[in-house]
């Protein structure tokens, strides 16, 4: 991690929540898929805003949008989202819920900091919550997650299982969360596979199906049999790629993210993936707002000990039992404090 983020964490104020009780068990208008509510129930709102990307990109902000939509089924709150298509939108859709009196506003992801910083102190009446980035405000909740992790685990797969020793990396945008990713995934597959190469593609994008589609492509024509992305929805375009090389008798697979990707993709071509749990950090901060106990000013922290990464619970489906044991060790080892996942 680079000095100033270093720097940046130790100002700001963490509040570690522990999620184990819950966790075990763009300038458009509003979407008209929002939940109801009625005046038994709670007359609270809260918008959600996505970072360029759509609530179905099958990922991220689809995750985050599931949270809110069992805000509505467990508490009755009222929940709508904006999609907006252009840097320029995003500040605006910000504003937007905020002066409709939303009693919360979501901002999903790391690109949305500055616009949330920049909202909420031109309005410190109004709560607002950032998944991916911490913003040092009173009326901010922010969640971030150590997704270096959960991708270590995911790498300690994909070392085991490569049959040709190269393996790819599909990242969106090179930012300290996607190189969190990546760094933690090279670090799992090297403790159980040094001979193993990754190699590391950036498409500067989380939307472009058709650049991760690409950049998959460049991954196994040079050989590599697994590909690991952390792309949002241009992810997609690497299960495609997949998905038609595996249609022609090439044995391939792609690592998902955030999600349970197989249940999108199918277990033929998913290999596991790597959950992080953003559906189940905005339900829990939400909660929170509506007991009266909004965690304003803090930045709650998820890692594997507090079960906001892990890897998918079908992992079983195509990952080897034995693989799997030697997942739960490090899982073990890494929450006891024995090994220290890089961030970089």
């Amino acid at each position: 991690m680079k000095g100033s983020k270093k720097k940046f964490w130790l100002l700001s104020m963490i509040a570690v929540v522990m999620f184990t009780t819950i966790l075990a068990g763009c300038g458009s208008k509003p979407s008209d898929e929002s939940g109801g509510t009625t005046a038994n129930e709670s007359s609270l709102r809260v918008g959600l805003v996505t970072d360029l990307g759509s609530v179905n990109d099958k990922s991220f902000n689809q995750s985050a949008w599931e949270g809110l939509q069992q805000l509505n089924k467990d508490t009755g709150v009222e929940v709508k989202y904006l999609e907006p298509k252009k840097d320029t939108e995003l500040e605006t859709s910000l504003n937007q819920f905020v002066k409709d009196k939303y009693d919360l506003t979501w901002a999903t992801g790391f690109t949305m900091m500055d616009h949330v910083q920049k909202v909420a102190a031109a309005n410190p009446d109004s709560k607002m919550g950032i998944v991916d980035a911490a913003v040092d405000l009173p009326n901010v909740a922010s969640v971030l997650f150590k997704e270096h992790e959960g991708s270590f685990l995911v790498g300690v797969i994909a070392g085991k299982m490569t049959k040709t020793n190269k393996i790819g990396f599909v990242g969106g945008m090179e930012n300290d969360v996607i190189i969190r990713f990546e760094a933690g995934f090279r670090a799992g597959v090297a403790a159980v596979n040094p001979d193993a190469v990754v190699e590391d593609i950036y498409v500067g994008d989380f939307n472009s199906v058709d650049k991760g589609k690409n950049a998959a492509a460049t991954h196994y024509n040079q050989g590599a049999d697994i590909v690991f992305h952390a792309a949002g929805q241009a992810g997609n375009g690497v299960f495609n790629e997949a998905t038609e090389r595996k249609k022609n008798g090439s044995e391939v697979w792609v690592i998902g993210v955030d999600k349970d990707q197989s249940l999108e993709f199918g277990d033929e071509i998913t290999l596991t993936s790597m959950i992080k749990r953003v559906d189940q950090a905005v339900l829990t901060v939400s909660k929170q707002l509506v007991d009266g106990n909004f965690p304003g000013g803090t930045t709650t922290l998820l890692g594997l000990k507090e079960k906001g990464v892990d890897i998918a619970e079908t992992s079983n489906k195509n990952v080897p039992a034995d693989v799997l044991t030697l997942v739960d060790e490090y899982r073990e080892k890494i929450i006891s404090g024995e090994i220290t996942v890089p961030e970089k």
